[in-house]
């Protein structure tokens, strides 16, 4: 008998966007524990795994900074050094959280409150005016399941699935065949609002080309054409009248219509106010047909991220712990703007690389200052860390929670051993907090 030189790892959750696909399936060699060939992934959930196997970019041991260069040192070194930088902070920063388990989010929040820090997630500069909508108006929305199975008017407004979330289009939204729409692609009709002609526009049914920043104005434009009330302009937002009014007739005909909105509204001019008047044109819409509304989240659990934020302190991002309790002001707490003022001391790094998509102020002012990275890869903002610390990859390295974009809890599987001494997200944040603890006098 031959033996078996690797293992195939079926449903596997891929770790990367906010659609955590589920249909995996993963071959791994057995002896050195290396991805060789990933099943049903899209690229960049494919070089995800790939990105797992050991390279010359992939952190097997801890490092600490010293005489200028980071040298490799023992867990027990590399953390009571974390804790030292920690502790005698006066204003310390916890941001990232997105790309790992709701395990260790939870144990984030508990080490924020012990340190009475700052504590942020990638939510802060994408999708926190999506959540300020819904905690102005609510939000009425569904799962991706049921989008799949009943929905026969798709619009993506401000997102472009083709490169941000490859297999959604497949999986959920477009070409998929659903309980009810066993025709797939033929049975459902595809709208795209956005200023640029991108690739999920070029396959739509109907793209409207908004102009930037004009969002506001369309959605309230539509929305006074559905409650009878003729604008006096011939355009709104750079979009002719007649063709508004086709895309109003439209979804009143549908039977079942959602709307999946990407950061094409959350970072132009109203920012939380388009989402705002976005969900409250959706539920105008059900006084006409069925009709609900979801955003397409980019970080794989950075859904989990605001979950686990808000079932422990009550808010889902930018939150201040300084005066032993949460309070939260997005603007004054959050990370870009605390670094662009100058006002953090010291900053803990998970799962996330700030240095590569903050102004460039904040990341000079954040490189002023000690800085620790939970970090698997060298990244712009680990390459200047004072101490890197690796962990295994959630997903593909160790088990656990994640949400998916609708708010579907998902369990996480692992396929592989981590390299070299790499320990988990959650082990690595319980030895910080057993060593904090310790260093104050818990």
């Amino acid at each position: 008998m031959v033996e078996r030189k690797f293992k195939t790892v079926y449903d596997v959750i891929c770790p990367f966007c906010g659609t955590l696909c589920d249909d995996l399936e993963v071959d791994v060699n057995i002896g050195s524990q290396e991805v060789i060939e990933i099943r049903n992934a899209c690229q960049i959930g494919t070089a995800k795994f790939y990105s797992s196997n050991p390279s010359k970019h992939r952190y097997e041991k801890p490092l600490v900074r010293k005489d200028g260069e980071l040298v490799e040192v023992s867990w027990d070194e590399a953390i009571d050094k974390t804790a030292d930088i920690l502790v005698n902070a006066t204003r310390p920063l916890l941001y990232g959280f997105s790309s790992t388990e709701c395990e260790a989010q939870g144990k984030g929040v508990e080490l924020a409150e012990i340190l009475g820090s700052i504590l942020d997630n990638t939510a802060s500069v994408c999708h926190g005016p999506t959540l300020l909508a819904e905690q102005d108006v609510g939000v009425p929305s569904s799962t991706l399941g049921e989008y799949k199975n009943r929905a026969d008017l798709v619009i993506f407004w401000g997102s472009n699935p083709v490169h941000a979330h490859p297999r959604h289009l497949g999986r959920y939204s477009e070409f998929v065949r659903g309980y009810f729409k066993k025709d797939g692609r033929n049975d459902r009709f595809v709208v795209v609002i956005d200023p640029r002609n991108t690739h999920t526009a070029q396959i739509a049914d109907l793209y409207i080309q908004v102009n930037p920043n004009e969002d506001y104005e369309l959605i309230n434009g539509i929305r006074a054409l559905l409650r009878g009330v003729e604008p006096d302009e011939e355009e709104i937002a750079g979009v002719p009248l007649e063709d508004i009014k086709k895309l109003v007739e439209i979804i009143k005909g549908c039977n079942y219509g959602v709307i999946f909105f990407g950061m094409g509204l959350t970072q132009s001019l109203a920012h939380h106010r388009n989402i705002d008047t976005a969900i409250c044109l959706t539920r105008e819409l059900n006084d006409h047909t069925k009709f609900l509304i979801t955003p397409m989240r980019g970080h794989y659990n950075v859904s989990g991220a605001n979950t686990v934020f808000t079932w422990n302190t009550g808010y889902a991002y930018s939150i201040d712990f300084s005066r032993g309790y949460p309070r939260y002001n997005p603007g004054e707490f959050s990370s870009v703007d605390l670094l662009m003022r100058d006002e953090i001391d010291a900053s803990l790094i998970v799962a996330s690389d700030p240095a590569s998509n903050f102004p460039a102020e904040s990341v000079k002012n954040m490189f002023k200052y000690p800085l620790i990275a939970i970090e698997p890869h060298e990244t712009p903002t680990s390459a200047f860390a004072d101490v890197v610390l690796p962990p295994a990859i959630a997903g593909i390295e160790c088990e656990g929670t994640a949400y998916r974009m609708d708010h579907v809890p998902l369990r996480l599987r692992k396929v592989k051993d981590a390299p070299g001494e790499c320990l988990t997200d959650l082990e690595i944040l319980e030895r910080i907090i057993e060593k904090v603890k310790e260093k104050i006098g818990e």
